[in-house]
């Protein structure tokens, strides 16, 4: 166990943001390597490391969302958790390259596929040349240690552009910044109705009658809006809040955008969130998140990201948001889809939850509002596949903790599994 933490540590000290994984790539095939692995990399950037003859494939993805000071991470424990100093923590997914490296180290017969920009994308599975040798792969990347995943949902990137029409006047200049926003993972914390700066500003904005300046918004694609920094004119003096705190400039001459109230007309009439809730599965099926909204290069961007757990619904929620802002004269794309998860052959997940009934009777099998990337993979060769992890809370923000004893938890039911298939 405490070596898995150790591993854990080793990894929060070695960069590895999403785009920006080249320190942590060498490390673990350095590591795979020194642990007598035959390794291959792809030009995805995936590394592919076995030893004997696997009958079963561990995979996570190596990369991390980096939010506040990461990658510079601070690790810490406190009341029975590891957490990160003003940062995301990265224990999604570096616990399972964690518990990756310990397969690595203590079994003869192991497979393992460490995956890469899984964070923007699913870009290493998507892009994976790897032909596994086992034919069935367990993934890593679940945060809750009472479940077995045997389904995800698909998503697709959105985004959506227009000029801005820019002057120059003279008014009452403030400074918003966003606070008290608790951000989080735009798939899992979805059903939260968790406040966003962006649709918080656009409401704030309005209401006060603003006419904006600059406006930058939002941190990831796949994170719900944390930060914000604004500076608009006001006739009006604005008045600090739960969650913007005010800075007046003065009186003073400067550009402004023109068609401001379209931006706001944008944000405040898009709906956020829970489109479609699945009943009958307990969960949410198809929801979508206002992500970044910011000048670039004299236009005003918007990104989004669509999920679904069922493929009819995605492609709708796809082509309802690309029709929502080409409605008002914006330039629309749309990039990264991939399909919802739905495995019909659960027996490989139910052996698994065998093995956690033995520690939880309760435990079961479960189909998430996230991605993973157990479809993708499956897709390209077969493969029976199942995903499992310990208790990540708040993954993709600065509040990210990981429970120790789950992890203790976790690593049990893997090597007992692993032990079955040596």
């Amino acid at each position: 166990m405490q070596e898995i933490i150790q591993n854990f540590k080793q990894i929060t000290q070695i960069p590895h943001c999403s785009f920006n994984t080249q320190a942590l790539k060498n490390f673990l095939v350095d590591f795979a390597k020194e642990h007598n692995c035959h390794v291959s990399i792809d030009e995805a950037g995936n590394i592919h490391a076995y030893k004997g003859k696997p009958k079963i494939c561990l995979q996570s993805h190596y990369d991390m969302v980096c939010m506040g000071e990461a990658p510079n991470i601070q690790m810490y424990e406190d009341n029975g958790y590891l957490k990160a100093k003003n940062s995301s923590l990265g224990a999604d997914n570096g616990i399972g390259v964690s518990l990756m490296m310990q397969a690595l180290k203590d079994f003869d017969n192991i497979e393992c596929l460490f995956t890469n920009d899984e964070e923007v994308g699913l870009c290493g599975a998507n892009n994976l040349k790897h032909t596994l040798i086992a034919n069935k792969l367990l993934n890593l990347d679940h945060e809750s240690d009472n479940e077995v995943v045997i389904g995800c949902a698909g998503g697709v990137d959105i985004f959506a552009s227009f000029d801005l029409e820019i002057d120059e006047k003279e008014g009452e200049c403030y400074e918003l910044e966003a606070i008290n926003f608790k951000g989080g993972h735009s798939g899992i914390d979805i059903i939260k109705n968790i406040k966003t700066s962006i649709k918080e500003a656009g409401y704030f904005l309005a209401k006060n009658k603003a006419t904006i300046c600059e406006f930058k918004a939002g941190e990831r694609i796949n994170s719900i809006p944390k930060h914000a920094k604004i500076i608009a004119f006001f006739d009006t003096p604005p008045k600090e809040n739960e969650h913007f705190k005010i800075n007046y400039l003065g009186k003073i001459k400067r550009k402004y955008y023109k068609n401001s109230q379209k931006i706001l007309d944008l944000i405040n009439a898009f709906a956020q969130g829970v489109r479609t809730f699945n009943h009958r599965l307990n969960l949410v099926q198809t929801s979508i998140n206002l992500s970044l909204a910011y000048e670039k290069d004299e236009k005003f961007h918007f990104e989004l990201f669509a999920r679904s757990n069922d493929l009819q619904e995605l492609h709708h929620i796809e082509l309802e948001t690309l029709t929502y802002f080409k409605m008002q004269n914006c330039t629309v794309s749309s990039a990264n889809f991939y399909p919802p998860w739905v495995n019909k052959d659960t027996q490989f997940g139910e052996e698994i939850l065998s093995y956690f009934k033995k520690e939880n009777p309760n435990a079961k099998l479960y189909t998430i509002h996230a991605g993973l990337e157990c479809g993708i993979i499956s897709e390209k060769q077969p493969l029976e596949c199942c995903s499992i992890g310990p208790n990540i809370h708040s993954p993709h923000s600065t509040d990210e903790k990981c429970e120790i004893a789950s992890i203790e938890k976790i690593s049990t039911i893997l090597f007992n599994i692993l032990k079955k298939y040596q």
